[in-house]
Formats: structure tokens, sequence, C-alpha cells
């Protein structure tokens, strides 16, 4: 009898426990102050929730249980209870934050501070500001850790170059000029390679995170920025801003090898752990496009607010 109340009673609680099954794409949409949460699962939207004024960059911590979202206007980054599915908090930053990385272990997010030049980082167990590094290039906006986590490469959309934070000595030691406009930024799976698009320019570039040197600057499509690379490192995938669509990048021939098109000014991007599905903000389609991967194919466009900017799946 007991066996059975048991069983029961775990039966009754799986509707809720696969009800937050991971993972869930979050979209920051700039134009209407939230942040859309799709279950991947179904491609359907099941949360809208209120994330400042013009919310940007976004991460989400490794046990899901927390965004931090950076909101423009109000020079902060919000704190999102996901569980709860509402703001929970906020941590007070320089003017203009933009593009937010987390470290691979989860403790720091980095925030990149457009108006004063500045990396900002946030140790996650206090959610206090710990430490700032101070770039060389003008208006930084994208900060992303390497997957080993020793390097941050930042993009300064103004500077036409690369910092490079060493952040061990929490400090910059390298600067890398790239095409005009940087900004997506990815890493290869062993962390051996950078990918850098360049909008104006509409290139990528790849750095060779050992010698900070360029090994290789591709042409990429109309206004390339976001930049996506698969979990196996294959393939990079880049949104074209001003062609409405993504590039598949082989990276053992360094040649782009699919064109896949999407809504309206593809941005920033995320994939899926399993690297199955590619979720791309399109900000005047007020959209995400969702790609399967394996067969290079739109399959939908999923609604959510206006000028959505960028996409994180945890």
């Amino acid at each position: 009898m007991k066996r059975f109340f048991l069983l029961a009673g775990l039966a009754a609680a799986l509707p809720a426990l696969s009800a937050w099954a991971a993972p869930f794409a979050y979209v920051p949409n700039e134009g209407s102050g939230t942040l859309s949460v799709i279950d991947t699962a179904t491609d359907q939207v099941v949360a809208e929730i209120a994330a400042g004024k013009k919310p940007r960059g976004t991460v989400v911590s490794v046990d899901g249980s927390t965004a931090y979202v950076s909101d423009q206007p109000n020079n902060r980054l919000v704190l999102v209870d996901l569980a709860k599915r509402q703001a929970s908090g906020s941590i007070a930053l320089g003017e203009s934050p933009e593009g937010v990385g987390i470290s691979p272990d989860g403790r720091w997010v980095a925030v990149a501070i457009e108006e004063s030049n500045d990396i900002v980082f946030v140790d996650t167990r206090t959610n206090a500001v710990a430490f700032t590094v101070k770039v060389k290039g003008k208006n930084p906006e994208h900060a992303e850790f390497s997957p080993d986590g020793k390097f941050v490469f930042v993009s300064a959309e103004e500077g036409g170059a690369v910092d490079i934070i060493d952040f061990a000595q929490r400090a910059q030691v390298a600067q890398v000029p790239v095409g005009a406009r940087p900004r997506g930024i990815g890493f290869s799976p062993d962390s051996k390679l950078a990918f850098v698009g360049a909008e104006t320019s509409s290139e990528v570039y790849v750095i060779d995170t050992a010698t900070f040197k360029i090994v290789k600057q591709l042409k990429a499509g109309s206004r390339s920025n976001g930049i996506t690379v698969s979990p196996d490192g294959r393939e990079v995938y880049v949104s074209n801003g001003g062609d409405a669509s993504v590039s598949v990048l082989d990276t053992a021939t360094m040649t782009f090898v699919a064109t896949i098109p999407v809504g309206q000014r593809p941005w920033n991007m995320a994939l899926t752990p399993d690297g199955r599905k590619l979720y791309v903000a399109c900000g005047r389609s007020g959209a995400v496009s969702v790609i399967d991967t394996a067969k290079r194919v739109k399959l939908a466009d999923i609604a959510v607010g206006k000028l959505p900017w960028g996409v994180t799946v945890r």
C-alpha cells in the first residue's frame, strides 16, 4: 500500500517536473522591456517576464535559477528569478551596459559598458561587482569568456578591434585589429580559435588565441554580426543582418557551406545543448527563427516581444 501511494505521488509530480524540463530559450526584447521564455521542446512562448526598460545582453546561471539581463538605459543588471519568473533584484553598473558573458564555471558574469569602455565583473556568489577592467577599444559591445576561462574577448564596435583580457591577471593583454564594427564572438570548444563577426565590413575573422594573430579573414553575408559555434566545433553560424540569413561555416575547410533564410535583421543567436536547433533573434520581425542544424532549414518563426536582441539557452 505504501508503495502504491509513493508511485501515485511521483506520477502526480511528473507534470509539474516536466513543465520545467530544460532547456528553455530566453529572449531579451529591447523594444518591449521583456524577457520571452521559449520551451525548446514545443517552440512555444511560455512566459513573458518584465526585465527593465531596454534589456539586451542576457546569460543564465549554470543551475538555471537566475538570468542576468543588462538594462541599458537604467545602467544596471537585472536579476530574474526563473522559477518565479519575475525580477528579484538589480546590480548598479556603469553607463549603457550591453553584452553579457558568463564564465564556464558560472561564478563570474562579465558586462560590457559602452560609455566608459569598461568590462565589469560580477561575482555570482554575492551578486555584487567584484572588479572592473578598462579596455582600449571604444564602445565595447560583447564580452565573452573562452571555454577554458582563461580569456575574455571584447568586441569594440567603434574601435575596429578585439580587446583581450587575461582573466587571471585582471588586465588587458592584447588588442587585435579587425574589420569595421566588430560584434559577435564565439570560440572553438578547445579555446584555440576565436571567431569574430565584423558587421560593417561583412567579414568573419578567425583569431589564434595562443598568438593573438588573425589566421583567417572571410567574406560573409551582408552585415554579419552574431556568432555561435556548434558544440563539436565543426560549424560556426553567422547571422547576416542585411541579408536576413544565417551562414554556416565549415571549420575543417574554413569555407561557408550553406545559407539559411530567417527573419528580418537577424542578430544574436544560441544553440540547444545538443546542437540540433539554433534560435536566432530577428529584431525587425519581432520573432525568433528556429533552424534545424542537421537539415539546415528554418523550422519556425516564433513571435516574441518587440526588437529581440539575442537568445540564451539553458
